[in-house]
């Protein structure tokens, strides 16, 4: 049979096509933040079931052993563990919740390990995902007009909280059907679709845009791209934003590094930077406190929570950290201490050694797809996603969100284990 970018050929990609796909399905009845999870699992234990059968079947269908940059992730997210267990014998939190968080961990750290072993040692296609998140988008450009004309027409912002909530999460948000939100201050509408909250709905957008420009037919990719900017741009996300510029061309340009025309045209923007280096730098500092300024009282919340996360990681609890979120005080309109922030949530919650957990197979990842992305174009998606994780992790918890940009772990994984296989044939 020949292989088609539509077709998913096996059950691993089958799964994972038709996620996707039912992506607005499942964020009708509030299922999105249950189905990330299951996937990881499914495709963990098929992964773990391929492996133990291995032996019987013929060699070519036995899946490859994990590059060790993967088997890093699965070691670092499964100390998170550890130290997690640590944090709560020292603050003698009790059983209850040591399993509470457990289950916290399983759903959000080992999970985005469990997806970037997946997309390495599974026999899933990068097409397969670019293709049916294209196919996503065209649902999304279809629904668009109902999420723009909802707030002027006096549409309810919230259209249902779904029973699924029961499950367990952090916050109603997870499992509601939202249309919209307004400002606090101006009351002006802000879109997040099927994400929990905007910024977030900017980082699906990103993925989504940098996965789009991968697909090979020019309508599917013209239906994802519109959709992945109507997401970055309606959600308002000055992040997002960033990414767009900063981010998504990556591929692009690592794409044409080879060519001599490229390093023609940079040489004199070098040039002129250096010359008017100090009225960029002036440039620069006016564009931070603009950007910081579009929105002084989330920036001033953001700040005062990662300073309070600081103080009490240094005075309380250094190694392990405290174990569990807490809330802050009014002063921060009771947000939990270190959220928005990835780093500033672990020191808090696992101290020094949970923060050395994702620091080290995070850098160890860019350096390796840094490299690979300049003879591959997976190794320069794989980057680009890398890289996306890391501008957001200085602005969302990863570990809550993994349930979402799953995609762009799959991508991740499949780009280093490419790079090892690209190594063993040379």
């Amino acid at each position: 049979m020949v292989q088609t970018a539509d077709h998913p050929q096996n059950s691993s990609e089958y799964l994972v096509h038709h996620t996707i796909l039912a992506t607005w399905l499942l964020w009708l009845v509030g299922g999105l933040y249950i189905a990330g999870p299951v996937l990881g699992c499914l495709l963990g234990l098929q992964a773990l079931y391929f492996y133990y059968i291995g032996p019987n079947l013929p060699e070519s269908k036995r899946l490859p052993a994990p590059h060790w940059s993967i088997s890093a992730w699965l070691i670092a997210m499964t100390i998170m563990l550890v130290i997690l267990i640590a944090g709560h014998l020292n603050f003698s939190l009790g059983t209850g919740a040591t399993i509470k968080s457990a289950i916290g961990w399983a759903k959000g750290w080992l999970l985005i390990a469990l997806f970037i072993f997946a997309g390495a040692v599974l026999p899933i296609r990068r097409e397969i995902v670019y293709r049916a998140i294209c196919r996503t988008g065209k649902y999304t450009i279809l629904l668009l007009p109902l999420f723009l004309v909802a707030p002027f027409v006096g549409l309810p912002a919230t259209l249902w909280v779904s029973p699924l909530q029961i499950i367990g999460g952090s916050g109603p948000e997870y499992f509601a059907t939202i249309l919209y939100t307004l400002e606090p201050g101006s009351g002006a509408p802000r879109w997040q679709f099927f994400a929990p909250w905007s910024p977030a709905a900017g980082m699906v957008g990103l993925v989504y845009l940098i996965c789009a420009c991968q697909e090979k037919d020019r309508r599917w990719r013209n239906w994802g791209i519109a959709a992945a900017l109507a997401m970055i741009l309606l959600s308002q996300s000055r992040l997002a934003l960033v990414g767009l510029i900063m981010i998504a061309p990556i591929p692009l340009l690592f794409g044409q590094v080879t060519r001599s025309f490229l390093w023609f045209l940079i040489l004199p923007i070098v040039l002129l930077s250096g010359w008017f280096a100090v009225d960029i730098l002036e440039a620069l500092n006016l564009a931070k406190s603009e950007f910081s300024g579009a929105r002084a009282d989330s920036t001033r919340v953001r700040e005062t929570l990662g300073r309070i996360a600081v103080e009490r990681w240094q005075a309380e609890a250094f190694w392990f950290g405290h174990g569990v979120v807490e809330r802050g005080p009014h002063l921060v309109e009771y947000m939990p201490i270190g959220s928005h922030h990835s780093w500033y949530g672990l020191l808090f919650v696992k101290g020094l050694l949970g923060l050395l957990a994702l620091a080290t197979p995070l850098m160890i990842t860019l350096a390796l797809l840094l490299q690979s992305a300049l003879t591959s174009r997976l190794g320069q998606t794989g980057l680009a996603m890398a890289m996306l994780l890391l501008m957001y992790s200085f602005g969302e918890n990863l570990e809550s969100l993994a349930y979402l940009y799953w995609p762009a772990l799959l991508l991740i994984g499949m780009a280093l284990q490419h790079r090892s296989r690209r190594q063993a044939a040379s």
